[in-house]
């Protein structure tokens, strides 16, 4: 018979004990929680940013801002607008500005599918989150129709209804 062999097997550590959750992708740096009370979200993207050094230091400290923003084609490019990153609390004179116009990286294919459909009539572009992935900073950008008043009303209305039957689920299973 053959001996077996008795050996430790350690937990799963962290890569980097020390790093920041933001910075080693296991949370989002920002999230824009108003785009699913104010847009019907129909189909997500994922593209790169250009950003200078103290801007992902910035983001790294959790100093971003999504609420206002929105993408913007313009002349086959894609852009970032009013998206707010706070200055870096170590950075000099040359600290970058807080609201600047930042350019999305994405595939030609992708930006022809998104040329195509952001023309259709109440279609915009609206960042929902920031977040680190491999070390470099992704934007989830989501195709949206802008929602009714009677239409945050309805979505209220179902969620409300939603939790009550959970509710009365969990407490008829007592």
């Amino acid at each position: 018979m053959a001996k077996q062999t008795t050996h430790q097997i350690q937990p799963n550590r962290e890569k980097n004990p020390r790093r920041q959750p933001t910075a080693s992708g296991e949370k989002d740096a920002a999230v824009n929680r108003n785009a699913s009370h104010n847009y019907f979200l129909l189909e997500k993207f994922e593209a790169g940013v250009v950003l200078t050094g103290t801007e992902v230091k910035s983001i790294r400290s959790g100093k971003a801002n999504l609420k206002d923003a929105y993408g913007l084609i313009k002349d086959g490019e894609l852009w970032l607008l009013n998206c707010h990153i706070g200055p870096y609390d170590h950075g000099n004179s040359s600290n970058h500005a807080a609201l600047r116009t930042r350019k999305l990286l994405v595939h030609k294919e992708e930006l022809r599918k998104l040329i195509g459909k952001t023309q259709q009539k109440g279609l915009t572009l609206i960042p929902t989150r920031v977040y680190f992935k491999n070390g470099k900073i992704k934007v989830e950008l989501a195709l949206a129709k802008g929602k009714q008043q009677w239409d945050k009303r309805e979505t209220e209305r179902r969620r409300t209804a939603d939790k009550e039957a959970r509710e009365a689920i969990s407490r008829g299973r007592r």
